[in-house]
């Protein structure tokens, strides 16, 4: 558990750090990451201190959503955006870096890609069979966080790894090297009369290459 006096989303919303605040309310603050995936980025996080969504009270996740779909219409329309990406990580497992819920909410413009957030983690093969346990499993689960890690699902079928990719360098040295067959320059000697001088005539190196 995180305290709450040092958790950095706790503090700005009490205003002990600054912030690019963009809305607030009685239970909700949202500000613009510092690390924008795109200009206009901006975090929601509840004024209490949750770390992840799971811990909320169901009776405080409505307010805290129509809050996130607030700041998404501020976002889309304040930033000219042709659609906003919405998308919470909880958990380490999950990518979550700080341990205090929030929900990103990223304006995103027709000319950039990937089209969605989701394109980041590789699909995973699963048979029918497994597609039929997972469904089980989740429909019969709890809600609660404890219960919640008491299925662990069978491991897909991993992808065949991509060829490893050759250095260069390694390439430089690997590829074949032309041969030269170079035809000795041919010396004639040819004697003239009265004189000493020779006369050299050369023929022109030919190249080939093996492959």
């Amino acid at each position: 558990m995180v305290d709450e006096k040092q958790c950095l989303f706790c503090r700005i919303a009490r205003g002990e750090i600054p912030a690019k605040k963009v809305y607030e309310d009685g239970e909700c603050v949202a500000f613009l990451d510092i690390n924008p995936r795109n200009p206009g980025h901006a975090l929601v996080i509840p004024r209490k201190h949750y770390e992840t969504l799971l811990d909320m009270p169901d009776g405080e996740t409505g307010e805290y959503f129509r809050s996130v779909k607030r700041v998404a219409g501020l976002v889309k329309n304040g930033m000219n955006a042709q659609g906003i990406s919405i998308s919470s990580s909880n958990g380490q497992a999950a990518g979550q870096v700080v341990a205090h819920l929030h929900f990103h909410v990223i304006p995103r413009f027709a000319a950039e890609g990937p089209p969605g957030l989701e394109s980041m983690l590789s699909s995973k093969r699963l048979d029918d069979k497994a597609m039929d346990q997972i469904a089980q499993a989740i429909a019969k689960a709890s809600p609660e966080p404890a219960a919640m890690q008491d299925f662990q699902p069978s491991a897909p079928q991993p992808r065949q790894p991509a060829p490893r990719p050759v250095q260069a360098e390694s390439a430089i040295r690997a590829a074949p090297r032309p041969t030269t067959a170079m035809n000795k320059t041919e010396q004639s000697k040819k004697k003239r009369d009265g004189e000493d001088e020779e006369e050299f005539e050369s023929i022109d190196d030919e190249i080939s290459f093996d492959f």
